[in-house]
């Protein structure tokens, strides 16, 4: 089973369609509610919102989802009904096989009601194929339409020193590179708020994004925030909250941390945690959101004046 631990959720939608060929005779019944077997209609559309909701333990490797709404509709035509199952929900990974279950089980669900009026031949489910889905990657992406440069700042005085390696701001770097963003500047200085604060004014107005792995915490080094914070002109509260509520699903300890988020002139700064997971989590949670605002944003800066 694919691991969706660490996709961010949002809410999804999909629509299935199929169609069941049928004599006319059958279509009629189908209008009138009046097979042998009572409403076919009615019942199959039951068999297929259950179907929905149950379709991770029908399909092997499916994840269960909660399923916020599931529909079935029907357009009865001459010789054929087209059948359309609509499921939404929020969550990691999407519901295209809850929609194309449902299609799927309230044909079949037909097929059955209808088979004591005509030959067997005379039935036939057909083109049961996914017709829309919205949501996850596919609606909010993970990777700028055009590259744009980026900083990464990690701040620790053991890494600085040689005493064990970067993994944080490493991990960063590959999450900034698959997102497309290019020319990234990545540094490790000591905990030093005089040093962050040159660096932040060597770097703003030239790096659109600009990010701070370290210092977020509650340690007496842990000066990340308050040594920039007075800087911001322009919070974003909203990343940070996001960041803390996706951490916080996977551990409790994301509540410690007092990272923010906002402009430092024209560049956008932003505090992740130290801990390689921390670092990770955080910006994974952002990520779609920094997306949108450097693909809609004007007048991004360049780094082309820093050395």
């Amino acid at each position: 089973m694919k691991n969706v631990g660490m996709k961010a959720e949002s809410y999804r939608t999909a629509v299935a369609t199929g169609i069941l060929h049928a004599p006319a005779h059958c279509i009629e019944l189908l209008r009138n509610g009046n097979t042998e077997k009572g409403d076919a209609l009615k019942t199959a559309r039951i068999a297929g919102i259950m179907a929905a909701k149950r379709t991770d333990e029908l399909i092997p490797l499916c994840h269960p989802l909660p399923i916020y709404r599931a529909d079935v509709e029907y357009e009865l035509f001459e010789q054929h009904v087209l059948i359309t199952a609509t499921v939404e929900t929020i969550g990691p990974t999407g519901v295209e096989m809850e929609a194309l279950t449902a299609v799927s089980l309230a044909g079949l669900t037909l097929y059955d009601m209808l088979k004591p009026h005509c030959e067997p031949e005379d039935l036939c489910l057909d083109q049961c194929k996914l017709a829309q889905k919205k949501g996850g990657k596919s609606h909010y992406t993970r990777a700028l339409k055009d590259a744009i440069p980026a900083s990464i700042i990690v701040l620790s005085d053991t890494v600085a020193a040689g005493k064990k390696p970067d993994t944080a701001g490493l991990n960063v770097l590959d999450i900034l590179k698959e997102a497309n963003f290019k020319d990234i500047a990545y540094q490790v200085i000591p905990d030093s708020p005089e040093q962050l604060l040159a660096l932040i004014e060597q770097q703003k107005n030239y790096y659109p994004l600009i990010l701070t792995v370290g210092g977020t915490g509650l340690g007496p080094k842990d000066l990340t925030v308050e040594t920039l914070q007075p800087l911001i002109k322009r919070e974003i509260p909203g990343l940070m909250e996001a960041s803390r509520s996706f951490g916080q699903k996977r551990t409790p300890y994301a509540a410690l941390s007092r990272g923010v988020a906002g402009y430092i002139d024209q560049s956008l700064v932003i505090t992740l945690p130290g801990s390689r997971q921390g670092a990770k989590e955080s910006l994974i949670a952002i990520q779609p959101a920094l997306i949108h605002l450097f693909d809609v944003q004007k007048n991004i800066p360049h780094a082309g004046g820093y050395q």
